[in-house]
């Protein structure tokens, strides 16, 4: 077997400088200067440059596949769920992001777990009554936007946050979580990230209902 048209990519240099790059155009994307869209056909999170978020926050852009993520934080002190709604959701466990698949025409909910994230099924007619008591979420952009939720003993805490600020608390989750249940490290990561939210909200307009639409600058 012949290697050495095979190995010539690894001895000749690719002429592309390294580092992170577009996953559209493949230019090169600075630390500070690329956003984030959600590719709607492959359910996937593509990083991409300044060029290309821009091009594809005009409505019908490639056929509407992709959708630029905002960069709104809003803590929602005044979300109502009770205990009892909690169960009657069967949210598996105490975190949970959920945001509206356009595609599907439904919510659909996501918790953090060792393998990523996991989605749980969720009774479309209980959610809706939660929506229902929650005019200050009604704003929620389809498929780039999140709750992310945390059951604090009777109480429940909530952020409307970018969907890839849930994603990048599954990745952390991943990182540190042991044994079953995360272990004492994801729960110190989960205190100091919700801190975290918190203090965004506070920098960004806490309890403000105002705020980018889903056509906003993406955060890095």
């Amino acid at each position: 077997m012949t290697t050495g048209h095979g190995l010539r990519r690894f001895r000749e240099p690719s002429g592309r400088p390294p580092g992170p790059r577009c996953e559209l155009c493949s230019a090169a994307l600075g630390p500070d200067h690329h956003g984030h869209v959600v590719d709607l056909d492959d359910r996937g999170l593509l990083c991409v440059c300044r060029a290309c978020r821009l091009l594809l926050a005009h409505r019908g852009a490639a056929q509407g596949r992709y959708r630029g993520v905002p960069d709104r934080h809003r803590h929602v002190s005044d979300f109502a769920l009770s205990p009892v709604q909690w169960e009657t959701l069967q949210l598996p466990v105490g975190m949970v992001f959920c945001f509206r698949n356009s595609r599907l025409g439904r919510y659909v909910v996501f918790y953090p777990s060792p393998g990523g994230a996991t989605e749980s099924l969720l009774p479309d007619a209980a959610w809706e009554r939660v929506m229902a008591v929650n005019p200050g979420v009604s704003d929620l952009a389809d498929d780039v936007e999140a709750l992310l939720l945390r059951r604090l003993g009777e109480r429940v805490e909530c952020h409307l946050v970018p969907i890839d600020t849930c994603f990048d608390l599954v990745g952390r989750m991943r990182l540190h979580w042991r044994g079953f249940d995360g272990g004492e490290l994801v729960r110190d990561a989960l205190d100091a990230f919700f801190a975290g939210l918190r203090a965004r909200s506070a920098g960004y307009g806490a309890g403000a209902h105002g705020g980018p639409a889903a056509g906003g600058d993406a955060r890095g």
